[in-house]
């Protein structure tokens, strides 16, 4: 073993877990110690300023400007008395991260000193250079001014002696620059569509709300080995590494005892969580080694999606507290699970009633079946943006293998939800139709019986399933901000209900009585989005065959999947909606091309460095000892005999040599189509460049430096292998 590598290895593999302080209360006793809450609003505010802001955030309006300055000198109070000492606007560009810009609580007073100081103008409003993020060309260099502004809807909270306060973030002409913005149109436009659509059912509903539980994958390394690795150091993961003889086929690290360091780091970030209001309940092994997963309780989409953002942010901190690495990259190791975040999305109303929950009574269950329905529809007529919402240059590796769904949308609904959508489609309105044993159902609305909940087998392959309750949208990756999705998700539905509301009154205003216009309109959304329904195995190639015929979107390149944000139809519905304007889109897709681009040409570099400066000399050193070794084996056994012996040396070399010549002819090769690439000036050109004439030669370069690996002294071989990275001790 190389002297480095031998050294790194020997020093993860002898840690211990860290042990963590673990607080003397019990969880319900600190958690949310570090968010400005209702309970903290109640007891620094002043009670009119209170009552103020929580009828703003109850009833989703603004915040009077005269109500922020009292409001800001609480929360002020409140975060010195818990050791702040500055304050900062978070919010979410389109990095994928977050940023924050911190100033200090502290203005002249007049007399050479400083006073501690925070106004309403400074909680409400903050100007970042809007022209040094991603912003699709909205704002030039000389063009810097922006705003980042406060969103009441989700607490402040404390990280690091630090007041951040959630904000979102436009250009000074309004255009949003990051994901909160859109998001927040988008829960305001499902709000309002669906609450028009479930007063059908119940008139004293005023909100319908979107809900999310996300599902964190992650992948932990020890930080000695991944410092070892300059591909994950620079990239999040391995550009190159043979496969260990053994790594998840036993399938004997789904739900296993977790590693005792892995259980000291799961503990240390539940407490962290906790304190940050982030209500982490689920933790176990995932299926690949060394992975893991977090899961909370549902929440609100808004603060669910702040609050993983959070996470992510927090977990590499408490990881190097415990010496190691969080990979959150969507595929950090070829040939075993990749990562990703199960964004479980379910819509309720401000009255308590869950609209993907089937209900006692024929109205509660033909309210579950229109909610079903319209979300069926929308899905399939967007199911291309549905895909373009969640496709990266890091989830398009992750896609379609090792049990992540494929990247064709389709929805999986169970067995039980599939007869009664067979049922509804098939019968005429009055028929009764036998189900199961004593199970009828009759699509006359005062006979629809109880629904269970669905209790078949999940579907693993499908990246939209209805799961009993709601839906789970399984395509979207590990480092994704859920925003996209979301974003995505409740437009699209929204639209739906909007034109499945104005389809009601047209039948009510023609004389039909409610319930019969209903059931015919939720009869034809679920025989046109019958295309998007598939409970198989969407792994075959049978299924791919199959969806291009039903018309769902199959396209394949990154770049090409992003052109379905500028399609007509979905420039109609984001305007329709009012949650992105034309100009927006068109911005937004800009950066997606563009962070494609520089993601494939960073790893392009990585590769191209670590192939020529890392493996090529030590394969030709390696090669030079085989030439030597095979020269004496000739020198001391002339003749036959010595051929003979020298011969697997030979054959050695001979492999090694071709391996090394293809190497350093795609390596060539991968820097002159960087180098073309490079000079087109479209972006989306750019990125279709990258992804057709750069990307290749990666997997190429891989490939032969895999086979290398395998043939090589191991002692010599100077990177941490799979075998050594997958595994903690």
């Amino acid at each position: 073993m190389s002297s480095l590598r031998f050294k790194v290895v020997e020093e993860a593999f002898d840690r211990k877990a860290v042990s963590v302080d673990i607080p003397k209360e019990r969880p319900q006793e600190y958690y949310a110690k570090l968010v400005f809450n209702r309970n903290k609003m109640f007891e620094y505010l002043p009670q009119t300023t209170y009552q103020a802001l929580v009828n703003a955030i109850d009833n989703k309006e603004p915040l009077p400007r005269s109500v922020a300055d009292s409001v800001a000198e609480g929360m002020k109070r409140w975060a010195i008395d818990n050791g702040a000492r500055h304050y900062t606007h978070w919010f979410q560009p389109l990095t994928e991260t977050t940023a924050e810009k911190h100033d200090a609580f502290i203005q002249h007073d007049g007399k050479g000193g400083v006073v501690e100081e925070f106004n309403g103008k400074l909680l409400v409003q903050q100007e970042p250079d809007a022209s040094s993020f991603p912003n699709g060309g909205i704002r030039n260099t000389f063009e810097a001014r922006g705003y980042s502004a406060w969103d009441i809807s989700s607490p402040a909270f404390i990280l690091d002696k630090t007041l951040c306060i959630p904000t979102i973030f436009v250009s000074y002409t309004g255009e949003s620059l990051d994901y909160k913005t859109p998001l927040l149109r988008a829960l305001t436009a499902v709000d309002h569509a669906g609450t028009a659509v479930a007063r059908f059912f119940d008139p004293k509903v005023n909100h319908v709300i979107s809900y999310l539980g996300w599902e964190q994958e992650y992948f932990l390394v020890d930080e000695a080995l991944y410092s070892a690795r300059p591909d994950l150091v620079m990239t999040g993961r391995t550009l190159m590494g043979h496969e260990s003889a053994k790594n998840q086929q036993l399938e004997d690290h789904y739900f296993g005892a977790i590693p005792s360091r892995v259980e000291a780091f799961m503990l240390d970030l539940e407490i962290e969580c906790h304190r940050l209001g982030i209500p982490a309940k689920t933790r176990h092994n995932e299926v690949a080694p060394n992975q893991f997963e977090l899961a909370p309780i549902f929440e609100e989409t808004n603060l669910a999606n702040d609050h993983n953002m959070l996470l992510m942010s927090i977990m590499g901190e408490v990881a190097r507290r415990h010496n190691f690495r969080v990979l959150l990259h969507e595929k950090p190791f070829a040939g075993v699970n990749g990562s990703g975040k199960h964004n479980n999305w379910s819509l309720g109303t401000d009255t308590g009633a869950m609209l993907f929950s089937p209900g006692k009574t024929p109205e509660d269950n033909l309210r579950f079946l229109t909610f079903v329905a319209n979300v069926m529809a929308a899905v399939h007529r967007h199911n291309a943006l549905l895909k373009a919402s969640i496709m990266s240059a890091t989830n398009g590796h992750r896609l379609g293998a090792n049990e992540a769904p494929p990247a064709i949308i389709s929805i999986f609904t169970g067995s039980h939800l599939s007869r009664i959508i067979d049922t509804i489609v098939n019968s005429d309105k009055d028929e009764l139709i036998a189900l199961a044993s004593n199970e009828k159902l009759s699509v006359g609305v005062s006979q629809i019986p109880e629904i269970m909940l669905d209790n078949t087998d999940r579907n693993r392959t499908s990246p939209f399933a209805f799961t009993g309750n709601r839906f789970e949208f399984r395509a979207v990756g590990s480092s994704a901000n859920c925003g996209s999705a979301m974003i995505a998700l409740n437009s699209a539905v929204a639209e739906q209900l909007i034109d499945f509301k104005s389809a009601i009154d047209r039948r009510l205003e023609a004389g039909e009585e409610l319930n019969h216009a209903i059931l015919a309109e939720i009869k034809i959304l679920f025989k046109d989005s019958a295309a998007i329904h598939f409970d198989g195995n969407g792994y075959s190639d049978e299924w791919k065959a199959e969806a291009e015929r039903r018309g769902l979107d199959c396209e394949a390149s990154v770049p090409l999947i992003f052109d379905a944000y500028l399609s007509d139809k979905s420039i109609d519905m984001f305007s329709r909606t009012e949650v992105m304007t034309k100009n927006e889109l068109e911005a937004r897709n800009e950066v997606k091309w563009e962070m494609y681009t520089k993601k494939v040409q960073i790893e392009a570099r990585v590769l191209g460095d670590l192939a020529i400066n890392h493996i090529i000399p030590v394969a030709t050193r390696y090669q030079s000892i085989l030439l030597d070794n095979a020269f004496k084996l000739k020198s001391l056994f002339p003749g036959q005999k010595g051929e003979e012996l020298a011969a697997s040396d030979l054959t050695a070399i001979e492999n090694l040599s071709s391996h090394i010549k293809t190497i350093n002819t795609e390596v060539e090769e991968m820097v002159d189509a960087r180098r073309v690439a490079n000079r087109i000036e479209s972006e989306r050109e750019k990125a279709i460049a990258y992804h057709d004439t750069v990307a290749p030669h990666m997997e190429t370069i891989r490939y032969h430096i895999d086979k290398l690996e395998l043939m090589i002294d191991n002692e010599m071989w100077p990177l941490p292998k799979y075998r050594e990275l997958l595994f903690i001790r």
